[in-house]
């Protein structure tokens, strides 16, 4: 991990305002931060790079500062007792990580592609916890990525292998589309961090996913672009109401 001095501009936080009406999806996304605020942050904050694979903290380590990414994806993970892995979220630009508990991380962060971040002590952000208008943009943030895990938990309950690969799908089509429009999926994780995420075998990831080419639902330019091609049944699979 190389570290540098942070630069004006500033952390970015994006998500969907949880208090507005109607579903949370594609288009209702907004930068949360302020041009002010987010000068106020890059004063505290260092700029970090990461090569693909390179582990941006581990599991158990002090929790001694956040990250919010400014380009590339991370993925957070826990290693299981009898050794199998646990993806338990992908995060793109703009998003957050660092979630800690008693005062160390709760997860482990790996780099799945170059990674640059924001890196902000949390000695620094004690500094900021009087601005009360900071600390609730803080939160809507954390409301938009509890939605997600909620989104990820229903997700693992399902018990029909294509519905699960087709809500991963939705769940990364609708992350990536709060930017804006989407033609498709990019999926910048591996299969076997897709199988970790869905809790299911590689060789079963595989073939759901052939499966869906073949039955005319999506699509691949290449590995890591996807695209919705029969809307309907993708749908009801994403609700598990599907084949």
């Amino acid at each position: 991990m190389i570290s540098e001095p942070g630069q004006i501009g500033g952390p970015r936080l994006r998500a969907v305002d949880p208090w507005l009406p109607g579903r949370p999806w594609p288009g209702r996304a907004k930068q949360l931060l302020s041009d002010e605020e987010r000068a106020r942050l890059a004063t505290f904050a260092s700029i970090v790079r990461l090569k693909k694979g390179e582990q941006v903290y581990a599991a158990g380590d002090p929790a001694k500062a956040v990250f919010n990414i400014i380009s590339g994806v991370v993925k957070a993970y826990k290693q299981m007792p009898d050794g199998a892995l646990h993806v338990a979220s992908f995060l793109y630009p703009e998003d957050l990580l660092g979630l800690s508990e008693e005062g160390r991380y709760a997860n482990s962060a790996e780099a799945i592609t170059p990674v640059t971040a924001y890196r902000l002590t949390l000695e620094a952000l004690q500094r900021l916890s009087k601005d009360a208008e900071l600390e609730f943009h803080v939160i809507t943030k954390l409301c938009h990525e509890l939605r997600e895990a909620q989104r990820h938990a229903v997700l693992l309950a399902q018990k029909h292998a294509l519905s699960k690969l087709a809500m991963f799908l939705q769940l990364q089509e609708h992350i990536q589309s709060t930017n804006g429009a989407l033609s498709e999926i990019y999926l910048p994780m591996n299969r076997s961090d897709i199988a970790d995420y869905v809790s299911m075998s590689l060789a079963a990831v595989s073939r759901g996913f052939r499966t869906l080419v073949s039955r005319g639902v999506i699509n691949y330019r290449d590995r890591r672009h996807v695209t919705i091609i029969d809307r309907e049944v993708f749908d009801k699979l994403a609700k598990n109401s599907g084949p």
